[in-house]
């Protein structure tokens, strides 16, 4: 185990029906691959010794008696591995024929898993062969479990065991162990299937052994079902199948395999494949334990003593550092190409219905926007106009403000305008020059000394103009500050970092990018927001606002122009005075590191809680051909004192809506004393 990241494979042999002794050489050969490429559990398909389609032959003694030797074979070959095999057999006991899971590591086998739900339909007749581990219940003693003599070794033999591993060369606490369990193919289909129970009882990883033949469509249901489960249980679910050399007499089987973890597949196999295949990925048992600690089914279900534990030693030697072969994505916040689309416009519509409610509830017809023509003004102005379209409220009613001063550059104030126009809201142009010097002169600051004074007093500034203008006309302040800005606290206190509703405070950075470049790029004919109650809304007392004839939410030349233009916009705050030639000289990410290496640590730091050496480990995988680790390092020191020290701005941020799983309000997601030390948090990296 490196940085609690368990190294996991499923492995497909071509199997002969009946032939066990050439079954157990290829899976021998697997098993020596998967040791050789540092897999620390791998897992086989259901009866993978015999084949599944043996058919009547499971009621011969010669197959039973060959599959015994097999397995006997596999014992002796891997008894100087530190691998742990599962492996599928028939099984006799108490007069009665299992379909088991045997797992074992090197000669000694540590427990024998009968499989509970037997199909008895017109695809599969296993009633007619085996027993069901539910027959076993009335024989199991005080220990939980019944225990069966097998090749000179007594074992385990139940279907209610959790195997728990640890490190010999680790100390031995909780977090230096893991657990996992098995369950076999129909009981994942089952009403309440026993890898959830064995989830309650502790343990962090479910194989499933599995013999599911290919009907059209079931793939997509069965990796539905996969996927669900792992989520459901806050596990890793490594499932695989049976594949080439199974009979086709009536079904065919594709050898499918896929392992997931908390709801997201990581690996598959190739389907219709005639060749054996070793999938592998790591399972992260910190991320699973630290979801479960939020889970309140974990909280108040403990099952462990309805289950035997066997305990073992999975490592001999020190752990070795491990290479990742699941893909540690570069922005954990912004979904994959397939379902990008789907996505921002599902962000877009929570962003959009949130503000709508909050006009609603609080009957304010107006609002208020900060227009600087960067990202984050940007995307709340688009949220702004599509929940007045939504509303039925004027645009007219939208007063976007810019506000030009030392650094505001041409490009920006022109992009600001044009927006502006493009959408046709109010808008309105405030120069905040000749206030700001006056305030200068009030506190004595000198105009030369580019201070975080000289920085502040814009900001707060803007702010004031927004608020007061609000107060005049009795509208809403809308923030346009983003989640990436709030965790660095690269903010103004009681300047940008004030409003009276924020739309983009659960939106990271690099999401903001997306989100507009989405709304530039979207299919031309796609809505940009979901209405399906427009009529009982009229009739529901809405605002009393008369719409006036305006153009839909959509997009033309023009505003994608500005929109791109926007996104390539270098981000700034714009505080300090342009370059030479006209340019913006304050470049955030100069400053304080890019977002997409601050949007990463803020994922994992948040999201599962993880240490800053882990995330470094991860965000080096992330990051390789990106930034070197010493770059990594200094960008990640940053984030640790920034997200600590500034605090006491999120401890009263404004209202505004959480878009995704991880969101900083105090009122909610994030609750941390302002005052807290990070010495211990650098001294990790």
């Amino acid at each position: 185990m490196y940085h609690n990241f368990i190294k996991v494979a499923v492995a497909i042999p071509a199997v002969e029906v009946a032939n066990c002794k050439i079954n157990a050489e290829r899976i021998f050969d697997l098993i020596q691959d998967a040791e050789n490429q540092g897999v620390e559990i791998v897992c086989f398909p259901e009866l993978s010794i015999t084949g599944y389609t043996c058919g009547d032959l499971f009621h011969n003694s010669t197959l039973l008696e060959n599959a015994k030797n097999a397995l006997k074979f596999l014992l002796e070959k891997t008894e100087n591995f530190n691998i742990v095999s599962i492996v599928g057999m028939p099984i006799m006991f108490d007069n009665q024929l299992f379909n088991c899971a045997v797992v074992f590591r090197g000669k000694e086998i540590l427990g024998i898993v009968p499989k509970t739900y037997l199909p008895n339909n017109n695809e599969f007749y296993e009633q007619r062969w085996f027993a069901s581990a539910l027959d076993l219940q009335h024989l199991i003693s005080e220990e939980l479990t019944n225990e069966i003599y097998l090749l000179e070794q007594v074992v385990p033999f139940a279907r209610n065991i959790v195997f728990y591993a640890e490190n010999e060369n680790l100390p031995k606490k909780e977090e230096n162990q893991f657990a996992f369990s098995v369950e076999l193919c129909e009981d994942l289909w089952a009403a309440v299937p026993p890898s959830s129970l064995q989830a309650l009882a502790g343990s962090h990883i479910v194989f499933n052994l599995s013999a599911s033949n290919e009907l059209v469509g079931k793939n997509d249901y069965r990796k539905q079902l996969v996927a669900q489960q792992s989520g459901r249980c806050n596990a890793g679910y490594v499932y695989v199948s049976a594949g080439f050399g199974e009979s086709s007499t009536d079904l065919l089987f594709a050898s499918s395999a896929i392992i997931a973890e908390n709801g997201a597949i990581l690996a598959e196999s190739e389907r219709f494949s005639l060749d054996k295949q070793l999938i592998i990925s790591e399972i992260d048992i910190e991320r699973l334990k630290n979801e479960r600690l939020k889970n309140a089914s974990f909280k108040r279900n403990n099952l462990k003593n309805d289950f035997f534990a066997k305990r073992f030693v999975i490592y001999d030697e020190e752990a070795k550092e491990m290479t990742l072969t699941r893909k540690i994505a570069k922005h954990p916040f912004i979904p994959d190409e397939i379902g990008l689309n789907a996505r921002c416009h599902e962000i877009f519509n929570i962003q959009v219905n949130a503000l709508a409610v909050r006009l609603f509830n609080t009957k304010i017809d107006k609002a208020i926007i900060g227009i600087s023509g960067g990202l984050d003004s940007t995307l709340a102005l688009l949220v702004a106009v599509a929940a007045f379209d939504k509303l039925k409220i004027d645009r007219k009613n939208i007063f976007g403000i810019t506000m030009s001063c030392f650094g505001t550059t041409t490009r920006t104030k022109n992009n600001a305008l044009a927006l502006m126009s493009a959408f046709g809201i109010t808008s309105k142009e405030i120069s905040i020059e000749k206030a700001v010097l006056q305030h200068f002169k009030d506190i004595e600051q000198d105009v030369n000394n580019h201070d975080i004074t000289f920085e502040n007093s814009q900001a707060r500034e803007r702010t004031q103009v927004l608020m007061d203008y609000a107060n005049k006309i009795g509208g809403l302040v809308i923030g346009t500050g983003d989640m990436s800005e709030l965790a660095l606290g690269w903010t103004t206190y009681n300047g940008d970092q004030m409003s009276m509703y924020g739309v983009n405070s659960g939106v990271p950075k690099t999401l903001v990018r997306h989100l507009v470049e989405w709304f530039a790029n979207r299919p031309s004919k796609q809505p940009v927001i979901s209405s399906d109650s427009e009529k009982s809304r009229e009739s529901s007392g809405a605002l009393p606002c008369k719409q006036q004839p305006i153009s839909p939410c959509g997009r033309n030349d023009s505003v994608v122009k500005i929109l791109l233009d926007i996104c390539d916009t270098p981000i700034s705050p714009e505080l300090l005075p342009a370059d030479k030639n006209g340019e913006i000289a304050q470049k955030t990410e100069d400053i304080i590191g890019n977002y997409e290496l601050h949007d990463f640590f803020l994922y994992y730091f948040l999201r599962f809680g993880f240490s800053p050496e882990k995330i470094l480990f991860l965000a080096e995988n992330a990051f390789e051909n990106d930034y070197s680790t010493e770059e990594i390092k200094k960008w990640l020191k940053v984030f640790i004192k920034r997200f600590f020290t500034q605090q006491f701005k999120r401890s009263c941020m404004p209202d505004g809506v959480k878009v995704g799983s991880i969101n900083l309000s105090p009122r909610g997601d994030w609750r941390m004393p302002s005052d807290a030390s990070f010495a211990e948090w650098l001294e990790n990296i």
